[in-house]
């Protein structure tokens, strides 16, 4: 399988600081640990990718190397896919959890001793994501935007600060499993003892209670609200694309970490604009004598209006070309163009004088379609020909 962009994976910009990339990947760590995620193969790989890219972009060298020529310059490192127990990784990366000595994360998430029969969990539970919609009008895509959205989500609650318990008080030792966050039940057959271990139904395996809640959030360490967020939104965007706020989602219960805002694109319908990739299109009508005789008209554009000049003798159906005035390369340089579809108004009111003076011009060969067909036959069989 093709390894990912270490940035992509653990979900930041090339600009992210180490404090940045350290908190996002011990997000994914948190999400993905296998524990959390028993016999899900999807779940334990998507952990292994995580490390080995906070392997990489932890270390400034290695993160030198790879931001100059991608992972062909961290080829013969540790390729966190080669690990043979999931622990392997926690040791390797236990200094963000603030373990020392040997310890491994799988401590630090789940107060136990690196043993995968232990159960205790932690009481913080990681917020969820929120996912938020963002119309734009192709004038704010063409140029870019800053927009101030209100999110509707769960907060911290601020009387208990998120741990759910009461002010002045604090969660004490769950009484039916003595703390451990599990419960053991021995049993014996035929064929000898036999210990299953649950987790505490009481606690939750967090081996801790509340007994004295608190009444705002009832426990819950969080309560329903309002807020805003600042996000500036790059010209080029389309329809599908995101931005994520990290930690703007809801908040986690009993102090558990912000889940993220994803300000997902959704580009609005234009009343004169269609869009071709970064392309747009417009229709032009002009009037007879301007098509004939060429001049120069004044179009609008999504950054106001500009002068095009209309060759004579220019054809209704002709497309026509404004470079540079269409949509901005995302993350590139340059811009698509505008295509004018050109058009001839034909008036459905004449007066008697405009009608004779279009009766003698009729006369011309040069104002019969005919004429014209049949001098372009011979020019094309001339040129057969010819070539």
């Amino acid at each position: 399988m093709a390894t990912r962009d270490y940035y992509e994976t653990l979900g930041v910009s090339k600009s992210a600081s180490a404090d940045e990339i350290k908190s996002a990947y011990r997000k994914l760590a948190m999400r993905y640990h296998p524990d959390r995620n028993p016999d899900d193969k999807d779940a334990e790989e998507r952990f292994k990718e995580a490390a080995e890219a906070y392997d990489v972009l932890s270390d400034a060298n290695k993160r030198a190397r790879y931001d100059q020529y991608g992972h062909a310059g961290v080829r013969g490192g540790q390729d966190h896919h080669n690990f043979t127990n999931v622990n392997d990784i926690f040791s390797a990366f236990s200094d963000i959890f603030g373990q020392g000595g040997g310890g491994s994360i799988f401590d630090a998430f789940f107060g136990g001793q690196g043993g995968r029969g232990s159960q205790r969990r932690s009481m913080a539970e990681p917020g969820s994501d929120l996912r938020v919609r963002m119309p734009l009008t192709l004038e704010e895509i063409a140029s870019g935007v800053e927009k101030t959205i209100k999110l509707r989500h769960w907060r911290t609650c601020q009387d208990c600060s998120g741990s759910g318990a009461k002010a002045g008080s604090t969660p004490s030792t769950c009484p039916q499993c003595q703390g451990s966050g599990e419960l053991r039940q021995v049993s014996r057959s035929m064929f000898g003892q036999f210990v299953n271990i649950t987790a505490c139904g009481m606690c939750a395996g967090s081996g801790s209670v509340i007994k004295d809640p608190c009444h705002t959030c009832e426990g819950d360490g969080r309560v329903e609200g309002e807020s805003t967020v600042h996000v500036t939104i790059p010209a080029g965007v389309r329809t599908g694309n995101y931005i994520t706020v990290s930690e703007r989602g809801h908040a986690g219960r009993r102090g558990g970490e912000n889940g993220d805002a994803i300000i997902v694109v959704e580009e609005q319908e234009h009343e004169e604009f269609e869009r071709s990739d970064d392309d747009v299109i417009i229709d032009l009508t002009v009037d007879f004598s301007t098509a004939a005789l060429g001049g120069e008209v004044e179009v609008k554009t999504l950054f106001g209006s500009a002068v095009l000049t209309i060759e004579p003798g220019t054809q209704p159906g002709t497309v026509l070309r404004m470079r540079g005035k269409g949509i901005p390369h995302l993350q590139a340089h340059g811009a698509g163009d505008q295509l004018v579809r050109f058009n001839v108004y034909v008036p459905t009111s004449l007066s008697s004088a405009e009608k004779q003076s279009l009766r003698e011009l009729a006369k011309s060969k040069n104002f019969k379609a005919s004429e014209q067909r049949t001098s372009r036959d011979i020019f094309q069989r001339i040129k057969e020909a010819i070539f």
